[in-house]
């Protein structure tokens, strides 16, 4: 059995304004990097041999904040990254919608089928997710690994492990710095875990 901890990462700026990020490489805010170290602190007694985190900014700094308690160096991989939202990166959901309503609403309702304008669908980021993990789970059978990723990226790994279609997918939480874990066994996988943020309480309150 391969034991993936998947972890979002901390609140960014745009996050925290209602920003499609995707692609676009923004680093955590204060209160990202508080929940990155508390995230830290709870996985910090886990035995982990290997961390593995997209490779934009948000989430390297998560995994860093966690491999600091293991005495291990990150291993990034773009096929890790958040969905490309192309021309919507930057922009608010209420931005969206006066411009590319019909477009906005066939993603969410279909997310496998309709993305944004020059940037992907999440079919395409299932593909790529799916076939990465699988090597990082060929590579550590019988181990415990962490892989800092994002809010899109999870559902769809989650969706996968679940075996259910994509349209599936937005009625799953993922908050800043949620742990999900997932059991790898042959070819099963067994959600043991969703968006927990029990580390993160404290703060939630402030």
């Amino acid at each position: 059995m391969t034991r993936v901890i998947f972890v979002r990462h901390g609140q960014t700026s745009w996050n925290q304004e209602g920003k499609y990020q995707g692609h676009s490489d923004i680093s955590l805010n204060e209160r990202g990097v508080r929940q990155g170290n508390l995230v830290a602190k709870r996985l910090a007694n886990e035995k982990i041999s290997a961390i593995y985190s997209s490779d934009l900014l948000r989430a390297q700094q998560t995994a860093e904040a966690i491999a600091g308690y293991h005495g291990l160096s990150v291993i990034t991989k773009p096929e890790f990254r958040e969905i490309n939202f192309g021309i919507w990166e930057g922009l608010t959901y209420q931005e969206i919608m006066e411009d590319w309503s019909e477009i906005l609403t066939a993603m969410y309702d279909k997310p496998g089928e309709f993305g944004p304008p020059q940037g992907e669908s999440f079919q395409a980021v299932k593909q790529r997710v799916t076939y990465a993990l699988q090597e990082c789970i060929k590579e550590h059978q019988e181990q415990n690994i962490v892989l800092v990723s994002h809010g899109g990226t999870m559902r769809v790994l989650l969706c996968a492990a679940l075996a259910i279609g994509l349209d599936k997918m937005w009625s799953m939480r993922q908050d800043s710095s949620a742990i999900n874990i997932i059991e790898y066994v042959d070819n099963r996988a067994i959600v043991a875990l969703v968006n927990d943020t029990w580390h993160v309480r404290n703060i939630n309150l402030d």
